[in-house]
């Protein structure tokens, strides 16, 4: 009897034990402050996560196929900047300035998967090379400057100020709502993208023959190579979505934003990395997942969040971060690694 109830909860705690620790978390928060449980502050919440789910999915492709792309901050940071300089500096038309952020997103992910599999750089390795590549070129585009209007072109012998600004349009992917109504003030729709994101790559992955190849690759190659699918073209696939996504939300940051901050992006790898290993845990799957990754990016939205409404000193916040999810990762795959 006594067997059979741990057995019950070993099971439950390794399929449930992380969205356990999400609802109490909630309910913690919502206990704590009362503006927390409201549902302005739930899509403020997902609002918050928004990129980060983003970029998290497109570091979730990379682990599917047993790699790992850290080049992802520094690429949202470059969208940001070449974005705005664009249309700020030069006077581009803003969907021009978001086609060409994300082409050179793609540039990008073919770059990793060249210096990974014709170069046979291990990944980690390569896409670090890549990172400081990346920075240093946003750096290069403004000369180390934010790009905002009225500021000086750097680009102009003659330091004359500039002239570009931007739009509406793109300030409505970061900053606009829809479904407004008098008493709700509507739907982000950087809310809207993310969730297009999530839906899309879950049902690629899951559901298609493509899809599944990815998890094919990243579970044996050679298996995988004597199936007859593709390897190297499903690897290279893995990091051009990566870097287009970490591009697709870095013009959501930079409209969000609503102008060019220096390596705006930098800050959103280490939470992208956590938000898909993270991923393992839910559900017990052990493996990356879109929704899993998703989760996680809501777990850190929640707690940086709830840890803000409670007045929590910013320098501490990282910390308690860490602490949670650490501890909700390691319980789950210390009860997975006994259960076998």
């Amino acid at each position: 009897m006594k067997n059979s109830f741990t057995e019950r909860m070993t099971n439950f705690l390794l399929k449930y034990g992380v969205i356990t620790a999400l609802v109490i978390l909630v309910v913690f928060f919502s206990l704590s402050t009362r503006a927390f449980f409201s549902l302005d502050n739930f899509f403020d919440i997902l609002r918050a996560v928004s990129i980060l789910t983003i970029v998290a999915i497109g570091v979730t492709f990379s682990v599917v196929v047993n790699g790992m792309d850290v080049s992802v901050g520094a690429v949202t940071g470059l969208a940001v900047i070449f974005s705005t300089a664009m249309m700020v500096i030069w006077q581009i038309p803003w969907y021009l300035a978001v086609m060409g952020s994300l082409l050179i997103g793609v540039g990008i992910g073919l770059l990793n998967s060249f210096l990974i599999l014709r170069l046979r750089i291990p990944d980690l390795l390569a896409t670090l090379g890549t990172l400081y590549l990346v920075q240093g070129l946003q750096m290069w585009i403004t000369k180390g400057d934010a790009v905002y209007r009225g500021m000086t072109n750097p680009w102009s012998p003659l330091r004359e100020v500039t002239k570009g600004f931007i739009p509406k349009e793109f300030l409505t992917i970061g900053q606009g709502f829809v479904l407004r109504t008098e008493s709700f003030r509507g739907i982000p729709v950087p809310v809207i993208i993310m969730l297009c994101v999530v839906f899309s790559t879950w049902f690629l992955l899951e559901f298609t023959r493509f899809g599944r190849a990815f998890y094919a690759v990243g579970g044996n190659i050679e298996a995988a190579r004597l199936a007859g699918i593709p390897v190297r073209k499903y690897r290279t696939a893995a990091y051009v979505i990566s870097a287009s996504l970490a591009t697709l939300g870095g013009l959501v940051l930079a409209s969000r934003i609503g102008s060019g901050a220096v390596k705006a992006g930098d800050p959103y790898l280490l939470d992208a990395v956590a938000s898909t290993y993270f991923g393992f845990a839910v559900l017990g799957v052990r493996r990356p997942n879109v929704w899993g990754t998703f989760l996680g990016a809501v777990f850190v939205g929640i707690m940086l969040n709830g840890l803000t409404m409670l007045n929590t000193p910013w320098y501490i916040q990282d910390f308690i971060k860490g602490l949670v999810l650490v501890s909700a990762l390691g319980i789950s795959f210390a009860i997975r690694k006994e259960s076998r």
